[in-house]
């Protein structure tokens, strides 16, 4: 046995495990993006070592194609490579002649796979701050697969690298070839824009985009003043149970604003839900301390006509005492006499608490949480959702 059939031979072993290895990935990637119901897998061990949640980044693909199917092309195109000089010799696969040094080719893409793989590595331990052992296997295997290919003897990986370019650039020279490449190219670059810009291999990344315009606002740009959030006479009503210390609570105010704005037929109406021991008498201990407060002065606006401005500030400025949550409705021009006796008063008070108890009386105990019709949604959830519900309720968009 000559010394090129041992090198085919150790890199067909490699690669195989590397194949198998990235077959159990994909399987892992599906089941953390699209099966709700799978257990976790055997390599998510903790909050570091934890193989569902790297699959679950958005850093676990490239243009919209995870990286456990870059993977499987890329050990499925070594394994070709290995037998191309036989697959030459039949007239389907006659254009494989254009890899003349095929261990050349496998030395470099495994060079350029573990190139990419340290920089992968990189991201998981800085960025994520997750590791993925499966991962980690494959990029061991592809500097095998480079360590082994490669001809040492005569120019190791320079050599590999310049001849695996300088065979492309012969190949190409056969105008047959330089075409079925432009369309191979063409093809595979219509691929990735499908690919990148649905997102239907990678709903993580969809779900990213949905929330990225709302969570990094820093102010509400679709904000209304007065007391009405869309249309005032409209026969689908959304109701919003929000509490003002409520973290996610400002990134679903800005999606109801977009809503209203983006959708006729729906008005907005907002409940009080603030988990504050102060009103919330299902509370046993102190959890958004001040929430009961930014409440009163909110309905208190509200009897001013202006709901919807301060409730948008609330959010935003997140005020710590009750001096700073006057002084931003007083930057609204509100009566403040008046303001401070209706929020001391008995009807707010009253009212507060019966919005409470109506909302613990239906189940909803939990903000933000999104009642349309008799459908209830707890938590927050892409923007694009909340469009489907409501046109699903019958909304038309503007």
């Amino acid at each position: 046995m000559d010394g090129i059939t041992k090198k085919k031979i150790g890199v067909a072993v490699i690669a195989l495990i590397g194949f198998i290895t990235t077959i159990k990935l994909a399987i892992i990637y599906y089941n953390a993006n699209f099966n709700p119901y799978a257990l976790p897998s055997f390599c998510s061990v903790n909050s570091l070592i934890d193989c569902d949640g790297v699959a679950k980044t958005t850093e676990s693909q490239f243009f919209g194609i995870p990286l456990a199917y870059w993977g499987l092309f890329l050990y499925s195109f070594i394994g070709i490579l290995l037998i191309a000089d036989k697959l030459k010799n039949f007239k389907l696969f006659k254009f494989m002649e254009v890899f003349k040094n095929p261990l050349d080719y496998i030395a470099s893409l495994g060079l350029l796979a573990f190139i990419i793989s340290m920089g992968l590595l990189c991201v998981s331990l800085f960025e994520i701050k997750k590791i993925c052992v499966l991962c980690a296997v494959t990029y061991l295997l592809d500097l095998l697969i480079a360590l082994v290919a490669v001809d040492y003897k005569n120019g190791g990986f320079v050599k590999a690298v310049k001849q695996s370019v300088l065979d492309f650039l012969d190949a190409i020279k056969v105008k047959a070839y330089l075409i079925a490449f432009i369309v191979v190219m063409l093809i595979a670059g219509t691929g990735l824009v499908y690919a990148s810009t649905t997102n239907i291999f990678t709903p993580q990344v969809k779900q990213a985009k949905d929330f990225g315009e709302f969570v990094k606002a820093k102010t509400n740009k679709y904000k209304v003043s007065g007391n009405v959030l869309g249309d005032k006479d409209a026969n689908i009503i959304v109701y919003i149970y929000t509490d003002y210390r409520c973290p996610i609570c400002k990134v679903h105010n800005i999606m109801m604003h977009k809503l209203a704005k983006d959708y006729k037929g729906i008005k907005i109406v907002h409940k009080n839900l603030p988990l504050d021991i102060d009103c919330n008498k299902n509370l046993t201990r102190p959890f958004h301390e001040g929430a009961c407060e930014m409440a009163k002065i909110a309905m208190a606006a509200e009897k001013q006509g202006k709901f919807w401005d301060i409730n948008s500030l609330f959010f935003e400025k997140q005020p710590a005492t009750v001096a700073e949550m006057l002084e931003i409705a007083k930057n609204l021009n509100l009566d403040m006499d008046k303001l401070q006796k209706d929020m001391s008063g008995k009807e707010i008070n009253d009212q507060l608490l019966k919005d409470i108890d109506a909302a613990t009386a239906s189940g909803i105990n939990a903000t933000p949480t999104t009642k349309i019709g008799q459908d209830v949604y707890v938590g927050i959830r892409p923007y694009s959702k909340y469009a489907e519900f409501v046109e699903q309720a019958g909304a038309k968009r503007r």
